[in-house]
């Protein structure tokens, strides 16, 4: 249950502390003096949308904090858009505290009874008396199995289609590049072996000066250090001619060998030059930038010819696949169906003793489980809440024909319905009343009552038949200040009760026949 909230900073709350006490409470207040404030700011606690624009004009920062029986729960929300959410002083995600704040709390806002249109709504309050919980989420998980199939071989057929239109294409492609004998590395080899037969005669010739100056018969470089003796005076010069000696005959005998190797060869170059323009012709119609890419073209092409002759069989396994998942997905439906089946009955029959308690005495209702057109992510069924307020009145949905008042007082009976399956601890009302007035109201205000047997309920109204039923009143008001008009909230005592209803009755000038009745509503509480 909610036993504490705390606001700083939040619209036209700039300090708020609030203790809530268990069973069946009730929150008045004139019109615009902050009800929907302190719900809009629990909702933000319990992760609704922030809006940095509810912060407290001049200040940069707004905190709300509910402590409930089993959590401490703190949404701190900045100038700059950003906010931060804590559970028992933990940093958690906004989908955390949701997910947490689905267990702790139900808020039905003054705008909710429109949900008793919604066709998904009413597949959770099938769901929720057939306590379907599990097999929901069983469901989904085969679910999401299948279309996950249904997608890998979706997309396998479109890459087949694809793939055969493109076949002949593809195996030109292929052979074209394979036919090539592409080599990685090939384009520079061929280049600088283009640069050496284009300069033969002018590497032989350079290297021929390089090999008589170094080590020809005549003045030789090599002969000359030969000749020079320094060991006695020059120890270490020595030395280092010597290494000279020795590396230049090295290069001479590798000048030499180049230049044995080096020959005018007039064919090679042709083809050389020929195999450098069919490469490059290559890179521009591929649109490749070098011989690596043209490869790495060629085996993906590769890859995709190979494949051409795989897709049947992978098709065929993903088949098999689809099939197996839409097996087990069937089971899983149909243990749904069976089980929302079921509990339709006693749903129905349910609701309208309830809309008769609240005078709806002709009610009639049902909701039909149909198949749907096919699986969806909740299963394979689609309700539709079939409704009827009056004698001989044909059933029809329930968005048709309900009035508002009927739809409060239908919504309240499904809200009572789920209360005493989800086992929530706590339900906030804000005026679930709307439309209705006199005996209804009292007799909405015994529902409520009975529902605080097993679980905190607060309820906003307007009604003073249904705030005199309360166990728990508490008023909300507002105040001027120097600086702004402000917010607050107080637990009201026996006699302001009475001063607080007899205002509800007959407006501010209080009457004492105001005063009367609302002794009388206090003191006949159920």
């Amino acid at each position: 249950m909610l036993k504490h909230l705390h606001i700083q900073n939040y619209a036209l709350i700039t300090h708020l502390d609030i203790d809530f006490e268990d069973g069946f409470s009730v929150l008045t207040g004139e019109t615009g003096s902050g009800k929907s404030i302190i719900l809009g700011a629990l909702a933000l606690v319990l992760g609704a949308r922030a809006d940095s624009k509810a912060i407290t004009d001049g200040e940069d920062k707004c905190i709300i904090e509910a402590e409930f029986s089993d959590a401490l729960v703190r949404r701190e929300l900045y100038a700059n858009g950003k906010s931060r959410s804590f559970v028992d002083d933990s940093l958690v995600t906004l989908q955390e505290l949701k997910a947490l704040s689905n267990k702790l709390i139900d808020i039905h806002s003054q705008h909710a009874n429109l949900l008793i249109e919604n066709a998904d709504f009413q597949l959770d309050i099938v769901d929720a008396v057939a306590q379907n919980e599990e097999a929901v989420q069983a469901y989904s998980a085969r679910y999401e199995n299948y279309i996950a199939a249904m997608d890998t071989l979706n997309r396998l057929r479109d890459l087949a289609k694809k793939s055969r239109q493109d076949a002949d294409y593809i195996q030109y492609r292929y052979k074209t590049l394979e036919d090539a004998n592409l080599q990685a590395g090939e384009l520079e080899e061929l280049g600088q072996e283009q640069y050496t037969l284009s300069h033969a005669e002018e590497i032989r010739s350079a290297l021929q000066t390089a090999v008589e100056a170094l080590c020809g018969e005549q003045g030789s470089a090599v002969e000359a250090l030969r000749a020079c003796r320094l060991d006695e005076v020059a120890p270490e010069l020595q030395e280092r001619i010597e290494s000279a000696r020795i590396e230049l005959r090295d290069i001479c005998g590798e000048a030499e060998r180049m230049l044995n190797r080096i020959e005018m060869n007039p064919q090679r170059l042709e083809w050389v030059e020929e195999r450098i323009g069919e490469l490059e012709e290559l890179m521009h119609k591929f649109h490749a930038a070098t011989i690596e890419e043209l490869v790495t073209m060629r085996d993906e092409l590769a890859e995709q010819v190979n494949r051409l002759d795989s897709f049947d069989f992978d098709i065929e396994q993903a088949q098999k696949d689809v099939e197996a998942k839409r097996t087990d997905l069937t089971k899983a439906a149909n243990a749904l169906t069976k089980s929302r089946k079921a509990v339709v009955p006693q749903i129905c029959k349910t609701l309208v003793e309830g809309l008769k308690r609240l005078g709806v005495t002709h009610a009639k209702v049902e909701i039909p489980v149909v198949p749907a057109e096919d699986f969806t992510p909740r299963g394979c069924d689609e309700v539709q809440l079939m409704f009827a307020a009056n004698l001989n009145q044909s059933l029809r949905n329930v968005s048709e024909v309900a009035s508002g008042g009927e739809i409060s007082r239908l919504m309240l009976c499904v809200k009572a319905l789920i209360a005493s399956t989800k086992g929530l601890p706590t339900i906030i009302f804000d005026e679930i009343d709307t439309g209705v007035s006199g005996d209804i109201a009292t007799q909405m205000a015994s529902i409520m009552k009975e529902m605080s047997k097993n679980r905190q309920i607060i309820v906003i109204t307007h009604l003073p038949q249904i705030a005199a039923l309360g166990e728990h009143h508490y008023m909300v008001y507002k105040s001027d200040t120097d600086k702004r008009t402000e917010t607050h909230i107080r637990l009201l005592n026996n006699d302001e009760r009475i001063t607080e209803i007899a205002s509800m009755l007959s407006g501010k000038h209080t009457t004492e026949s105001a005063i009367n009745t609302a002794k009388e509503l206090l003191n006949s509480k159920l």
